[in-house]
């Protein structure tokens, strides 16, 4: 078992809630001690992490520790931003990946857990999350990698030859070299980090896909990394499969069960027949071939029936091709025809209440938000606060390490004040922020006030304070009832742009009349 007071070091990916908040609240309802840096040494954005006070927390916080969760690109570049925009030389990042075998040789005790993505390369000209040439040549970037990783595998078509030759003509030199210089940078940390792992100095470690583009700069380099993992006999010790901003959660559950010596069997049971071969939007495989790495990653396993499983996991997938959360008020012909949502909950319901099995959801009908009339079902049935997990947020893999993570930590420590706090936050943020308010804000109240959906007047502006009443009345509108209702008691934007908001919520237990 876990001993009391056990002290996990948590090295977030950066400062959004996703990442900094959502492992440490889990972790609340446990009885280990997590212990993180101080957000303002997190960075923001664009700007860096101050690595060399992260180093030194670490550093100083790991002879009495007996477990870390490490995101690699904090440490090295200082955040998951940051690094698609240092100056750093293969020489500069070598030094500070030895920091870490220095500290696992000091500490031999610290069970090593460390997640690194591969450098994206979003298909769009934005600058957002970006280099500012971004904005001006980020699709020609993505179509000139793309068409030539086509063109090595004798893929590429004539239209696609001349669309890179007019690519090549216009593409300036310095641009694609800063680019392709920082790509082979952060590929070469990525190697030496397996190294690290086939050393036995990092325990186990997760390579989440923040860009699953079938071809292009990005799947060449996941290619790379897939090799050497297999050459280095880290298949066991080493995943790589979609995701990212949820992989914090998934170790922290992982660290639980592997110290516990448990292994949760999650039986899964999806709203349609075609759900597991959906593709999801942002991944590059089925649905159900990421699922198994997720439950996997978090120290599961898939049951093979519901009678052996200690969780079922309700899957809300898409009938056959996924759509975005913000469309589902004109949802296509699959969603109605093809999928049984209301089968999904009249099973859930009675399993939970029939058989005495532990029920979560994870919502993965729509991406970026959550499915409205799933929620609603789930409402009607009083269910939303019975769950040992929900989410419905961003991506699928997002999603699904979420809700995996909250729901195997249910089945150890129960019910606690602070599982239900972190379920209202979901029903807050997943469906009544995701899918409600964002969708009506970027429809027009933002440029009505004067603002854009990427320059917002602040963290805690005017667009805030509308955000927070359009909330108040979501909330009111899909999940406060009898079984009780979720409260708002902080709201602002963290990167000052409507696509993720900030909240602190908990739950209130008190019927109402």
């Amino acid at each position: 078992m876990v001993k009391p007071n056990a002290r996990l070091l948590f090295i977030p990916l950066d400062e959004r809630p996703c990442n900094y908040q959502f492992p440490y609240l889990l972790a609340q309802g446990t009885d280990l001690e997590m212990e993180r840096p101080p957000l303002e040494w997190m960075g923001q954005k664009k700007i860096p992490g101050d690595t060399n006070r992260l180093w030194a927390w670490l550093e100083e916080r790991a002879a009495a520790a007996d477990g870390a969760i490490i995101a690699m690109d904090t440490l090295l570049y200082g955040g998951i931003v940051p690094s698609r925009l240092h100056d750093m030389t293969s020489e500069q990042v070598r030094d500070r990946v030895n920091r870490l075998r220095r500290l696992k040789q000091l500490y031999p005790q610290l069970t090593l857990y460390a997640f690194q993505l591969i450098m994206r390369c979003p298909q769009y000209s934005l600058a957002d999350e970006e280099p500012d040439y971004y904005a001006d040549w980020g699709r020609e970037i993505f179509r000139k990698g793309f068409i030539e990783h086509r063109r090595e595998l004798g893929l590429a078509t004539s239209e696609e030859q001349l669309e890179l030759t007019d690519i090549n003509e216009r593409l300036p030199a310095e641009v694609l070299r800063d680019y392709l210089d920082r790509r082979r940078v952060n590929l070469e940390a990525n190697e030496m980090t397996l190294e690290l792992a086939a050393e036995g100095i990092i325990d186990f470690m997760i390579i989440p896909q923040d860009d699953s583009a079938p071809y292009g700069y990005t799947a060449k380099d996941q290619q790379r990394l897939r090799r050497r993992i297999s050459e280095l006999g880290l298949d066991l010790n080493v995943y790589m499969y979609p995701g990212a901003d949820e992989v914090g959660c998934t170790l922290l559950a992982r660290w639980v069960n592997q110290t516990n010596k448990t292994v949760p069997l999650v039986y899964p049971r999806l709203s349609a027949l075609q759900g597991a071969f959906v593709v999801p939007l942002f991944e590059d495989r089925y649905f159900y071939e990421t699922l198994k790495y997720q439950i996997m990653a978090a120290g599961g396993l898939i049951a093979s029936s519901a009678s052996e499983a200690d969780l079922i996991l309700l899957a809300n997938t898409p009938g056959d091709t996924m759509a975005e959360a913000s469309s589902q008020q004109h949802p296509m012909t699959g969603y109605d025809v093809h999928r049984n949502v209301v089968e999904l909950v009249e099973y859930g319901a009675h399993m939970l209440q029939y058989a005495g099995k532990i029920i979560a959801v994870a919502d993965v009908g729509y991406a970026n938000g959550a499915d409205l009339k799933l929620l609603r079902l789930l409402k009607q049935k009083r269910l939303l606060f019975k769950l040992a997990g929900y989410a419905g947020w961003n991506t699928s893999s997002n999603t699904l390490g979420t809700v995996i993570a909250q729901s195997m930590l249910y089945t150890r420590y129960g019910p606690t004040a602070e599982h239900l706090d972190f379920l209202a936050l979901r029903y807050a943020e997943d469906a009544c922020y995701c899918a409600v308010v964002r969708t009506v804000m970027n429809n027009g109240v933002v440029e009505q006030m004067g603002f854009n959906k990427f320059m917002l007047d602040g963290q805690r502006g005017s667009v805030t304070a509308v955000i927070r009443g359009r909330l108040e009345q979501a909330l009111e509108d899909y999940v406060n009832g009898p079984e009780g209702c979720v409260k708002i008691t902080d709201c602002y934007m963290p990167w000052n742009r409507t696509f993720e908001v900030g909240l602190t919520v908990r739950h209130d237990a008190e019927e109402r009349g």
